[in-house]
């Protein structure tokens, strides 16, 4: 559907778009003043808009502490900035309308739809309201359990400390405050082994990740799994895979120098936090090569769709595996829980796999040859900016204004989605309707 701006016509993909990058120069500017930093000076322009954009694009790598750099001003505008782009601007925009009672236009359903990935126009606004709804009760919960830990550590700032990444964990973002205390660039590496922090992290960082559709699915049938959509499904089951099976590599093949316990607790947050939160309880410099390479694959997975959370999406993870499995098996179509998946849906999937994985080897190289660093390390920081998570090997702050253009424009492409992106770029055209002869080509 189209919508009107004075002499232009806009697509609901396009006006999404619009909307992010209108938000981001907004966050920048304000970063920009005196009053955000905590020495009270200018933030330089470039470092601004670099910040703003891992924020809204809810990514989490920085170019500078978030503590100790940014006053609390500051830290307010990156965690309002955080709060908007997890929940899209669309659906933050709505949520308010709605809730004072404004009319929301078809347009405006049209682009929540989008926004929030529903599957239809109908009860957009009551689940919009619920997302919201769900939302602050989940960040209030969530500051609520990190109280004791944050306050107990810190005193009186733990208060703004337990708010602050609550928020920031739920919506997969992956900015701390802790560089004041515990160093720059520390994350929670401080709380590496304790469950009142890991525990509640994981978890918001889990029902940010999972998707808008699956909260819904569980407030209307609870623990009645057989009732959940075929979506809601695939999404927890793939979820509990790749947290399990993760966790036990971590565990078995990394951090062996730490006590058993915290070795569980370290192991476990590892195997979550890929997806696409970006806080880390360990340096990451201590994982080995193939713990590396297991977070590489699950930051390129990342999240839900119509979630907090960014990457390929763990929908089109199972569709790809599950239409490897049919050629295999020589079935006609993918299957996922009795039902079978759609040829468009499949290309879909083999669209974003393709893309993700060519601008995540593009961007590695661009950087690779620009700062002289390895590639292998340049492709850990591209899939971690793609894939909107944040964790990083410590390289990002000190990279060139090229390599942070690349990581900036990954971090948009991974937030608002490659489908939009490309969606947007076609605008209204229509789909063609010849069809080109056959051709034949071997395969595999």
């Amino acid at each position: 559907m189209d919508g009107k701006v004075p002499g232009i016509r806009l697509s609901s993909f396009q006006i999404i778009i619009a909307g992010f990058l209108a938000v981001i120069l907004i966050g920048a500017v304000l970063l920009t003043l005196p009053v955000s930093a905590a020495d009270g000076c200018r933030t330089p322009v470039p470092d601004a808009l670099f910040t703003a954009t891992s924020a809204v694009c809810v990514t989490g790598l920085v170019v500078l502490d978030t503590a100790t750099h940014w006053s609390f001003f500051g830290q307010a505008v990156v965690l309002v900035l955080i709060q908007i782009g997890g929940l899209g601007i669309v659906t933050v925009a709505a949520g308010i309308a709605a809730a004072s009672r404004k009319k929301v236009s078809l347009l405006q359903q049209s682009m929540l739809q989008e926004s929030i990935s529903a599957n239809q126009v109908g009860g957009i606004l009551r689940l919009t309201l619920f997302v919201c709804a769900f939302t602050m009760i989940a960040e209030l919960a969530g500051a609520l359990a990190l109280l004791p830990s944050f306050c107990g550590a810190f005193g009186r700032e733990g208060v703004w400390m337990s708010v602050f990444h609550a928020v920031s964990a739920f919506c997969n973002a992956g900015f701390d405050v802790m560089g004041g205390k515990a160093g720059a660039y520390s994350s929670l590496t401080a709380f590496s082994g304790s469950p009142g922090v890991v525990i509640p992290v994981c978890l918001l960082i889990f029902l940010g990740g999972i998707g808008f559709l699956t909260w819904d699915d569980f407030a209307r049938n609870t623990l009645h799994l057989k009732r959940y959509s075929m979506q809601s499904k695939v999404i927890l089951s793939t979820a509990a895979v790749l947290i399990l099976v993760p966790a036990a590599v971590f565990f078995f093949g990394d951090f062996a120098a730490l006590p058993r316990g915290e070795r569980f607790w370290v192991s476990l947050f590892q195997a979550v936090t890929p997806r696409t939160a970006g806080f880390n309880t360990v340096d990451m410099s201590r994982c080995t090569s193939t713990g590396r390479a297991v977070t590489i694959i699950l930051m390129l997975i990342g999240g839900s769709p119509g979630s907090t959370a960014g990457g390929m999406k763990l929908t089109t993870a199972a569709v790809l595996l599950s239409n490897a499995a049919a050629v295999v098996r020589r079935r006609k179509s993918p299957v996922l829980f009795g039902r079978r998946i759609d040829e468009g849906t499949v290309k879909s999937a083999a669209a974003l796999l393709t893309l993700y994985l060519f601008l995540a080897l593009a961007g590695a190289f661009i950087i690779s040859a620009a700062e002289g660093l390895p590639f292998a390390v340049c492709l850990f920081e591209t899939a971690s900016a793609i894939g909107t998570v944040g964790l990083s090997l410590g390289v990002t702050p000190g990279l060139g204004p090229v390599s942070r253009a690349v990581l900036m424009g990954l971090m948009f492409f991974g937030r608002v989605g490659a489908l939009t992106l490309f969606y947007a770029a076609v605008g209204g055209r229509a789909p063609e309707s010849a069809h080109y002869p056959v051709g034949k080509i071997n395969v595999g």
